[in-house]
């Protein structure tokens, strides 16, 4: 498993904090109302993809009607705030009201996994904007509760026709002989950042990449990954419910998430 520093001290297991362009970011006690969050991993200062993270949060409150300025301006706060050491999990948020405010919530991260056991969920994808990441939060947390009833890590989300579309909570991707396959990109799934990192690897690696989906019974058969921003690849190693052992790995041999680990560079100076 892999190791990352986890500090103790300094700042609180968590706290929120809500922007304002005149007051910055101050604490608040009402951290309710979020809409669209973006979070990612912060391990001794580095982080991986931080400017995709913002673009994608960019985007999705943008459609909210938050301006450019003013993200810039919450981002270099943000920044600035981020800790440099220890382990850490912040999250974005645009909270909703008739103003639309800004705010982030400082995690400590939790313990990295490489492996997961996944449940495939009893009912068809309930997200209403897939392509954004908040908005359906509730509904995806309660698969993900339901999956560790049945002592799974993760839910597999399935679409009308009873194809495996992602996790709840983290992209989907398998190997089918030598090539690697994912979901296609048609606005039915989060535009992972782990994910786009992953499949320009294969690319610059001559792998060859399948954009599709699959029943969860021929994925039962693959190489599966579940890959986030936080644990990196998780290599799937049983299927709930039945408790189906997933098949040997060949492709997690650690150069993979050794690639992504390689991807992580200091945050910006303060």
């Amino acid at each position: 498993m892999r190791s990352v520093t986890v500090m103790r001290t300094e700042i609180g297991s968590q706290s929120f904090l809500v922007w304002s362009s005149v007051g910055g970011l101050t604490a608040e006690e009402n951290d309710q109302g979020m809409v669209i969050a973006d979070s990612w991993l912060v391990d001794e200062g580095r982080v991986r993809g931080y400017e995709m993270h913002w673009d994608r949060f960019s985007e999705a409150v943008g459609s909210y009607g938050v301006d450019r300025a003013e993200i810039a301006e919450f981002r270099a706060a943000v920044t600035a705030e981020l800790p440099r050491t220890g382990a850490w999990f912040p999250r974005l948020e645009l909270l909703a009201g008739p103003s639309p405010r800004l705010a982030l919530r400082l995690r400590r991260a939790p313990r990295l996994r490489d492996t997961a056991r996944v449940w495939v969920a009893d009912c068809v994808d309930p997200r209403t904007r897939p392509r954004f990441k908040g908005p359906d939060f509730a509904a995806q947390g309660r698969l993900r509760k339901q999956a560790r009833l049945h002592g799974a890590d993760e839910a597999i989300l399935l679409d009308e026709d009873g194809h495996a579309v992602e996790g709840a909570f983290s992209s989907l991707l398998w190997w089918d002989g030598g090539d690697l396959c994912t979901a296609p990109d048609d606005g039915r799934i989060l535009p992972g950042v782990t994910r786009r990192l992953l499949l320009d690897r294969a690319a610059h690696l001559g792998v060859t990449v399948r954009h599709m989906r699959v029943a969860p019974a021929r994925l039962t058969r693959c190489e599966v990954w579940i890959t986030s921003a936080l644990h990196g690849i998780r290599v799937v190693t049983g299927w709930e419910p039945g408790g189906e052992p997933a098949p040997p790995a060949p492709f997690a041999d650690g150069l993979w998430q050794a690639h992504l680990d390689s991807l992580l560079a200091p945050l910006p100076a303060r």
